[in-house]
């Protein structure tokens, strides 16, 4: 059984936790995401790995400046400077996190950051949106033969296409994609989620969602058509502000996530027509035949004699029009469920 195989399983939804920039540079702050991640009900937490001068270059040309959206005003060196978690802090982070028994892993953002993470033995690589076009990077995140899970927000289909074959065709064996939509906060309106059992089809691999709308419906929904993986930001208080604090969940918020996935799995089930246990026990409530006015031997069945009501101990509604003009063979009392024994032939 391979890493992915142990950790994403059919039927059940793999659940991470992003940390991203939500540490706010302080590392107690990120220790304590990581058990908070756990609490929640997470089977996951997942880290960045990058530095601003590895991802971009320090210049305020407006090529490099961002004009709208969440961080309007901000250069790409600036928001990264205020995102990215130091180095240093991988190993007491996946300290903690191994010893609550929390699988960690990372997104690596280019080949310094792949290097480096070398050593920590993570269980798979993330590659994030933005990196999709970047097949040299893509070649060497493959060439480790480590799982791979990529999501794909911005990306057309051929681009996703050529990704994933760069994976597959440099040691890739284990691979999920995760449909995205790269806005944030994203709506309802953008998720597009009927495109998961597609992706699914096309690519033949699992495929999740990495979530970056507010709230629990997307990411149930989700579920529903087939998610294999669903990962959302979590921070601790959105009220303590920070880069992505806006767009994640907090920790109560990702706990009802959890049990209403669960709820949705459990809920999907299997294709069955037979009676659950609850449902024999109210069978006898359902519509039957009944006497519902005093009768007299020789007596017409009729519409106001003879209805369809609850409870199910007479005969079947489907025999109403034959009961009609009938004769009845005894005095019936109103409240008597009918039976063919009471009808007279015609």
């Amino acid at each position: 059984m391979s890493e992915m195989q142990k950790l994403i399983r059919p039927g059940y939804c793999f659940l991470i936790a992003e940390i991203s920039a939500n540490h706010n540079q302080s590392l107690e702050r990120a220790l304590a995401l990581v058990r908070a991640a756990k609490e929640s009900g997470a089977d996951a937490v997942k880290l960045q790995t990058f530095t601003p001068w590895t991802s971009t270059i320090q210049c305020d040309a407006p090529h490099f400046r961002m004009m709208q959206g969440t961080w309007a005003g901000e250069t790409l060196y600036s928001l990264y400077e205020k995102a990215f978690m130091p180095w240093e802090w991988h190993a007491p982070l996946a300290a903690e996190a191994r010893a609550i028994g929390l699988p960690i892993f990372t997104s690596v953002y280019d080949p310094t950051a792949l290097e480096f993470t070398a050593q920590f033995n993570f269980p798979l690589h993330k590659i994030a949106s933005f990196e999709v076009v970047d097949i040299p990077l893509i070649k060497k995140i493959a060439a480790t033969g480590k799982p791979v899970i990529m999501s794909t927000g911005m990306a057309s289909l051929s681009e996703i296409d050529e990704a994933v074959y760069t994976l597959r065709e440099n040691g890739a064996k284990d691979l999920v994609l995760l449909k995205c939509t790269s806005a944030y906060p994203a709506s309802p309106e953008e998720a597009n989620l009927r495109t998961i059992p597609h992706m699914a089809e096309t690519f033949g691999c699992p495929v999740g969602l990495s979530d970056h709308t507010l709230g629990t419906a997307v990411a149930v929904a989700a579920v529903t058509l087939g998610a294999a993986v669903i990962e959302k930001h979590l921070t601790l208080s959105r009220a303590d502000g920070g880069p992505d604090s806006s767009f994640s969940m907090e920790p109560l918020e990702f706990k009802q996530m959890v049990r209403d996935i669960r709820a949705a799995e459990a809920a999907l089930g299997k294709v069955c027509y037979a009676l659950t246990e609850k449902e024999k026990q109210n069978i006898v409530f359902r519509r039957s035949l009944f006497v519902v006015e005093d009768m007299r031997a020789g007596e017409l069945f009729t519409e106001k004699n003879v209805r369809s009501i609850r409870p199910g101990y007479g005969m079947h509604p489907r025999h109403l029009e034959q009961i009609f003009g009938r004769r009845a063979a005894c005095d019936i009392s109103a409240g008597t469920p009918m039976n063919w024994n009471f009808a007279q032939s015609r």
